[in-house]
């Protein structure tokens, strides 16, 4: 029986400092730094794959592991036919060795999920009301208006073909 911890952060610029401390008294640490949504984990497939019936997973939070309820229950379900228990640290609530803690990891999945879903519509209202007051987002343009002009008039031909020929043929011979 293994006691194996994976902790995630989802940027470089954070730090797993906290979570490994709290993970220290685990067998086997998997840990990585990728975003949660981001589906190919690398750390998190190979953590999946070393554990073996009777092993428990710790994460110190839940959202370490998952951001959606259908992903912890693929990941939870995954865990279950291998034999494996779930545990979170921060909550012990969360232990999917009762049927207690079954119940409440699916509750605060759902209401994790929830959060995640409000917030993506507060960002989506504030691009789109930023939209509406005419700033733009991403890189600035390489060409300004005015350059845009002087290639449109350098493109301009210089030589004007015969009124009996087609100008697309002849601008391409030229």
């Amino acid at each position: 029986m293994t006691t194996v911890g994976y902790a995630r952060v989802s940027s470089t610029g954070q730090d797993l400092g906290v979570q490994l401390e709290k993970l220290g008294s685990c067998n086997k640490i998997f840990k990585e730094k990728r975003s949660g949504v981001d589906a190919g984990r690398p750390e998190l497939k190979r953590c999946l794959d070393y554990l073996r019936e009777g092993d428990t997973l710790l994460v110190t939070k839940l959202d370490r592991l998952a951001r959606s309820t259908s992903d912890l229950y693929r990941i939870v379900s995954q865990l279950a036919e291998k034999g494996v228990e779930f545990k979170v640290l921060d909550d012990s609530a969360i232990d999917t060795s009762s049927r207690t803690g079954k119940l409440v990891m699916g509750i605060l999945a759902l209401i994790a999920e929830f959060e995640n879903d409000i917030r993506r519509e507060r960002q989506m209202d504030g691009i789109k009301k930023a939209h509406e007051r005419g700033i733009r987002f991403g890189r600035k343009p390489l060409l300004v208006f005015e350059t845009i002009q002087k290639v449109k008039k350098l493109r301009k031909p210089v030589r004007q073909c015969p009124k009996s020929c087609d100008t697309r043929r002849y601008l391409r011979r030229a």
